[in-house]
């Protein structure tokens, strides 16, 4: 067994926790609107077409904010399409994704589902093959109360109440060739503040985000990301950032340090846009929208044979993930909360069928992915202020970062004052056969005992979770001891996520 141990304070406060960390994605592309959130006529849609599994599901992950309608998407995307009687929209050829795209679930239907997922619309404007009008457009559409051509139409449509959607993305990864309309630097930092800057004509109060590089292996990262902000940084509140993880070649180790390079990703962001501010002497700081993260196997993708028809919601990156997949996303969940005080938006991508952690079958049931734990289990219980915790503990050698840590970790508090009085910390344990014992030293946080420790581990690091088997892997409970002298030993398995709650007592 090998051994750790890290110390939790108050004093290491971060930031608080932002709920809109704990945000998704829905794109247009694959299963994940049609017969994912939306399948007219089974067992469990509701009167609006809306499947009301996948609902309860969504519900019970804590996703706090969704991302619409892309995605890669949204830059072919004509929004108008979308709204006004379904008979009437028209069928469009989706690039993107090479698929057809019905438009029978829209805007109006995305802002009902919404509503009733009890979560914030996070909506993209498409300035890909559109532009600053197009953007003004549909915000007038989407937030006007009433009195003009597209806030009538909107209220003629069925919703004489406008959206009230605050946050809004200016684009999708227009660094990439791959992107319908793709833009160089200097062309999208300029269309980007131009639209921003229109759009705030209408409502100064809006939250906008614009295009960072969709990786950082990106060869423009960095530069793109000044260049961008050195045109529109007054104009725009946050930068976004892509990120996908895969275990590649059979890389395990490294695979599950995954972390690391996503902590690289955000500091390096954060260093560019400081910089741009200094450069500009701004007193205003930009913050990041982490708006696409996940684990992605976007190497099997890429080998498979492109296809030929135009389908309507063919299968896409339909990927079955397994335990130390979900151990990965726990420990991306740890890199993002203790960033946040510059990470203060993200999005899990996507949230059904389409590399999510809900998956659904046309016709028939849906299920929680292995990777839906530690994400609801986050979104739950991280609340209050983000608390920094440095764990000391044994190395190991990867491929692809170095030298790293067995054990990663995070804490959050939630104070008295604010409803509770309680104490979470978030860990993952890297190594592939070894237990690690964790000593947490509390001295700081007087009179906590254990609450519980949920572990989701497996002998086998490749089980999944199945629709003939949905409840393969999902989290057990383990045993931590009492705390004596002000410290607690949990025991954490190989390739596990932990969560290990305590509570003032009385």
């Amino acid at each position: 067994m090998l051994h750790a141990s890290l110390t939790v304070d108050p004093a290491f406060r971060v930031a608080d926790v932002s709920p809109r960390t704990f945000g998704s994605f829905v794109e247009h592309m694959g299963r994940c609107v049609y017969t994912g959130i939306y399948e007219p006529g089974h067992p469990y849609a509701d009167e609006d077409g809306l499947r009301r599994d996948v609902l309860d599901l969504v519900r019970e992950l804590g996703v706090t904010a969704v991302r619409y309608p892309g995605g890669n998407f949204v830059s072919g995307f004509r929004w108008e399409d979308s709204v006004g009687p379904v008979a009437d929209r028209p069928t469009r050829l989706d690039l993107a994704w090479h698929s057809t795209e019905t438009n029978a679930f829209g805007l109006h239907e995305f802002h009902r589902w919404a509503e009733k997922a009890g979560v914030e619309p996070m909506m993209a404007v498409n300035l890909g093959t559109r532009g600053v009008a197009e953007a003004l457009d549909l915000l007038e559409y989407c937030n006007h109360p009433g009195g003009t051509a597209w806030s009538d139409q909107r209220i003629k449509n069925g919703a004489p109440d406008p959206f009230g959607i605050r946050m809004w993305c200016l684009g999708n990864e227009m660094d990439g060739p791959w992107q319908t309309g793709h833009k160089t630097a200097q062309e999208y930092g300029r269309i980007a503040a131009e639209t921003a800057r229109a759009m705030r004509m209408i409502d100064p109060k809006l939250e906008l985000v614009a295009c960072g590089s969709s990786s950082s292996a990106m060869p423009t990262f960095g530069a793109w990301e000044a260049t961008v902000l050195e045109e529109a940084y007054d104009q725009v509140d946050y930068i976004s950032c892509h990120a996908y993880y895969e275990e590649l070649d059979g890389d395990l180790g490294s695979f599950l340090a995954s972390g690391v390079d996503m902590d690289h990703f955000v500091e390096s962001v954060v260093a560019t846009a400081d910089h741009i501010r200094a450069k500009l002497r701004r007193k205003k700081r930009i913050n990041l929208s982490f708006d696409e993260w996940n684990v992605w196997y976007n190497t099997r993708f890429e080998a498979q044979e492109k296809p030929t028809e135009w389908a309507v919601a063919p299968r896409v990156i339909e990927d079955e993930y397994n335990v130390a997949d979900a151990v990965v996303v726990g420990g991306l969940l740890i890199s993002l909360l203790r960033h946040s005080d510059r990470v203060t938006a993200a999005c899990l991508a996507q949230l059904v069928n389409v590399i999510a952690p809900i998956r659904s079958e046309a016709g028939g049931p849906s299920w929680r992915q292995t990777t839906f734990h530690p994400f609801a289990q986050a979104a739950r219980h991280a609340r209050g202020t983000v608390l920094r915790v440095e764990p000391v503990a044994p190395t190991y050698e990867t491929k692809r970062f170095g030298e790293v840590s067995v054990v990663d970790a995070v804490a959050t508090h939630l104070a008295e004052a604010e409803g509770a009085d309680e104490l979470t910390v978030f860990a993952v344990n890297r190594h592939q056969s070894e237990n690690v014992e964790l000593a947490l030293d509390l001295r700081a946080f007087p009179g906590y005992t254990p609450v519980e420790h949920s572990v989701l581990s497996d002998p086998d690091v490749r089980a999944a979770n199945t629709q003939d088997d949905p409840e393969r892997v999902r989290p057990y409970t383990a045993d931590t001891g009492p705390v004596a002298d002000g410290r607690l030993t949990a025991s954490l398995p190989p390739v596990s996520w932990n969560v290990i709650r305590l509570r003032r007592a009385g």
